[in-house]
């Protein structure tokens, strides 16, 4: 089983026919579910599944958390989307990576993300951070 961070092939295709939408007070719901080191997550991935997802615990529960957008903007000619960060209470967690999937339109996938190796919190908070919202670093971007 392998995690590999990237941008989900299928969004980039939809987000050319089809709703995505971002925009921080009237878009739609996004989420980030969590994933064990036995998921197989990748550019292939279409759609949310609770398959070797983690377990419930604390304050997460099977889906993962909605995730607070921040309305896609510029940095130079790089159109970037970012997200607030997220964290989970009074969890007993360890996942390796996730998946921000857009639970308005049917579950589809946006973009997996690999933490690298597992991470852990126990009886306490696991937070996502995500990185600067910049042509660089941003979650998702566009050039």
């Amino acid at each position: 089983m392998a995690i590999t961070q990237a941008v989900c092939t299928s969004f980039k295709q939809e987000i050319l026919v089809e709703g995505h939408d971002f925009t921080a007070t009237s878009g739609d719901t996004f989420k980030i579910a969590l994933y064990t080191s036995s998921a197989t997550l990748s550019a292939s991935t279409t759609a949310y599944s609770s398959s070797n997802e983690v377990s419930n615990s604390g304050t997460y529960t099977a889906g993962g958390g909605s995730l607070t957008s921040v309305t896609p903007t510029t940095s130079g000619t790089t159109a970037i989307c970012d997200f607030s960060d997220i964290s989970f209470t009074s969890a007993t967690i360890t996942a390796r990576g996730a998946l921000i999937y857009n639970s308005s339109n049917s579950n589809k996938a946006v973009c997996v993300l690999d933490f690298g190796g597992d991470k852990t919190s126990t009886s306490g908070t696991f937070t996502i951070q995500f990185p600067t919202a910049d042509a660089s670093d941003a979650i998702l971007r566009l050039a």
